[in-house]
């Protein structure tokens, strides 16, 4: 990349010192370093770049002198009447629920949005938002997915998932750099086991490929550290004992490699990455309740047994440093792990109950806004300030829902009389919750 203007310096205008735009028009932003001010000082890129901001640009390709000064004379400014570097900065501030209008502005604009530059300033300046990504499985069996802006109190949307998905279970799904949404693995009713990988790419609202994990498996575990994508256990077609094998995904590497094999083979029912290990608890071919922690210093595994097993029931959470974990059905009681003492103690009683019905279970606990946050088959959320405990407050998003899966769809007298009198809706399990910063 060139500094604009040649490196034009500072002018002057009424005794006012004026220093020349820092980016030209026809920069390339999708590879600058978000920790950068300028271009100029531009020597690091941002890892899996792919997209420049301008619609022809190669950008290994070397322009001539002629050829810069025509395309600066010929293309439109992001906003007319302001340089690029500014008008970037005017656009950060757009809430990302615009963001899917501000890509059919022009061009450039969808350029700008569909690359890394545009959001790593977002995030450095604290300008990225989280939303709660939930999938549901429907009493078919049907498999469908939603977002909730917790700003705006909306549900969004969202592309169709890959077909394979449709219908499978078991399967994982994590985040990967704070805006990647992975699902792999699983059992799909036509072609059994999998090794498939696929992601949605929060930033563009698309479905891409991954590479395949080495092995084929379903109702595994999964966690990620450091950024990397780890899978263990679980059970495969065709082979009548459960699953020892483990493997990572480094993002940066794009690939897959074997980590240690577990003590005995497993199908998790709970996982927890906690002071920097992995735990995971479930049952072993002969249906017994097992153990084991994984160490990523020491890459092994080893068997563990003590109280913080014992009393750890799902959903759970490691935040903020400590272990929390629902207390009853709903969620309106959490206990907190106490490393000092060994044990388990009572952390909050909302006395808020509101019943054990399968659509108010509490499904998943996150992380969301620096609170912890409880989600609910019915799609209802708790957030729980834990520097103040008694600080609970409800998001209105179950009602908010209803609205949203109804919109379009007609349903009987009757069918709406059974929802309110249970307490259900038509489709009443959460698989999986997860949160994307953009």
């Amino acid at each position: 990349m060139r500094a604009a203007a040649g490196g034009v310096p500072p002018r002057r205008a009424g005794g006012i010192r004026v220093r020349a735009p820092l980016v030209e028009s026809v920069s390339c932003y999708c590879r600058v370093d978000g920790g950068l001010k300028t271009v100029v000082s531009a020597r690091k890129f941002v890892p899996g770049a792919k997209l420049c901001m301008q619609p022809d640009i190669i950008p290994n390709k070397r322009m001539s002198r002629s050829s810069r000064k025509e395309r600066s004379q010929t293309q439109s400014p992001l906003l007319p009447g302001l340089p690029d570097e500014l008008a970037i900065s005017c656009l950060m501030w757009v809430a990302r629920v615009e963001h899917p209008n501000m890509r059919l502005v022009c061009k450039r604009w969808n350029r700008l949005l569909s690359g890394n530059y545009y959001y790593s300033l977002r995030k450095k300046f604290g300008m990225a938002e989280e939303w709660v990504y939930v999938f549901k499985r429907d009493r078919d069996q049907k498999l469908s997915w939603y977002a909730f802006d917790p700003v705006n109190q909306l549900w969004k949307s969202l592309p169709p998932l890959p077909p394979e998905y449709s219908e499978a279970v078991g399967f994982g799904c994590a985040v990967l750099n704070g805006c990647y949404l992975y699902l792999f693995g699983g059992k799909d009713p036509v072609h059994g086991s999998m090794r498939r990988v696929v992601f949605y790419n929060a930033r563009i609202n698309k479905w891409l490929r991954a590479p395949d994990m080495l092995q084929k498996r379903h109702f595994f575990g999964s966690c990620v550290i450091n950024n990397c994508l780890y899978v263990a256990g679980g059970e495969c077609e065709g082979i009548q004992r459960t699953l020892r094998s483990a493997e990572v995904y480094d993002p940066n590497r794009n690939r897959w490699s074997c980590i240690a094999e577990m003590s005995t083979g497993m199908v998790p029912s709970i996982g927890v990455v906690h002071d920097g290990m992995w735990f995971l608890k479930g049952l072993n071919s002969h249906r017994q309740v097992v153990s084991e922690v994984y160490l990523p210093a020491s890459k092994m595994w080893s068997t563990t047994g003590n109280e913080m097993v014992t009393g750890w029931r799902n959903p759970s959470i490691s935040f903020r440093g400590w272990l929390y974990s629902a207390d009853c059905r709903d969620g309106c009681k959490l206990k907190v792990y106490n490393r000092e003492t060994g044990s388990w103690t009572r952390f909050i009683d909302t006395r808020n109950h509101l019943g054990n019905s399968r659509a108010l279970e509490a499904a998943a606990f996150v992380s969301l806004t620096g609170k912890l946050c409880i989600i609910r088959n019915n799609m209802s959320i708790t957030l729980i300030d834990i520097s103040d405990p008694t600080t609970v407050t409800e998001v209105d998003s179950a009602r908010i829902w209803e609205a949203f899966a109804r919109k379009g769809q007609q349903r009987s007298f009757m069918a709406n009389l059974w929802s309110t009198i249970t307490g259900r809706n038509l489709k009443t399990d959460i698989m999986h919750c997860q949160v994307l910063q953009v």
